[in-house]
């Protein structure tokens, strides 16, 4: 039997990206796609608890859902054999129009949505390319990287997170997560109405040289394959811990 593929992003079912991952898939599993109606950079690990989803089929295979990318994947799973016709042997998010470097990974929407079937201890890839990064190739990488993970079966699941620069020389490293940079302002303004309204984040963004580093990989021209924990457990400040949860009892 082939493999099964739940394949997802936050771009929308209908970007570039999502579409060359599909047909890189394609070759060697069957691929579903649930993946949102519209962009959700961004979006993180959020579900919509407080409004209805409404799920439709776009062509074969391919549905689309008006929510965030993890309400796709969270969709898809639990849905009975409305999306999928079993559980997926593994969930693929992507390909991301963008880096997902550094500490992208707690806002990105794409991250999100593998992390949501590594949860579910599911082998899982978020795959993100920089926008000049030939999509055909960065997909082929993706797929060899995504059906290794598979083969390799670890135990309790895996989530990786791909990045590969636009001017990628080939070269693959495995990494850990660096340092991004950002340009933090709340930028508010007022409308032709005279009525305030404000944007957040600025336009600049860099990274320090750091060995060992998604960041450091991206500016040298190569891929990067970082894993991510699903335990946020800081063991090293268990200690701190316990001693608050003692103050904190005290009369």
């Amino acid at each position: 039997m082939r493999p099964l593929v739940l394949l997802s992003n936050d771009d929308g079912h209908a970007s570039a990206g999502i579409r060359a991952m599909r047909d890189e898939l394609a070759a060697a599993a069957d691929v579903v796609v649930l993946a949102p109606e519209t962009e959700q950079s961004a979006s993180s690990h959020a579900l919509s608890l407080h409004r209805p989803l409404r799920l439709r089929t776009v062509e074969s295979g391919i549905f689309a859902l008006d929510g965030t990318p993890a309400d796709c994947v969270y969709v898809a799973l639990h849905a009975g054999t409305r999306v999928l016709p079993r559980r997926p042997d593994l969930v693929v998010s992507g390909i991301n129009h963008g880096m997902n470097l550094g500490q992208d990974a707690f806002y990105s929407g794409t991250v999100a949505a593998a992390r949501e079937g590594a949860l579910r201890r599911i082998p899982a890839v978020a795959t993100s390319a920089h926008h000049k990064a030939d999509l055909a190739a960065v997909a082929k990488l993706s797929a060899r990287v995504a059906f290794a993970l598979l083969e390799a079966r670890p135990e309790g699941g895996a989530l990786l997170s791909i990045n590969v620069p636009g001017n990628w020389t080939g070269e693959v490293r495995a990494t850990r997560i660096g340092a991004r940079i950002y340009e933090e302002v709340v930028d508010f303004r007022r409308d032709p109405r005279g009525r305030e309204y404000l944007w957040l984040g600025g336009p600049g963004v860099r990274h320090e040289r750091d060995p060992g580093t998604d960041t450091d990989a991206y500016d040298d021209g190569a891929a990067s394959i970082t894993p991510l924990v699903l335990d946020l457990t800081n063991e090293a400040q268990h200690g701190l811990a316990v001693d608050l949860a003692a103050r904190a009892a005290a009369p």
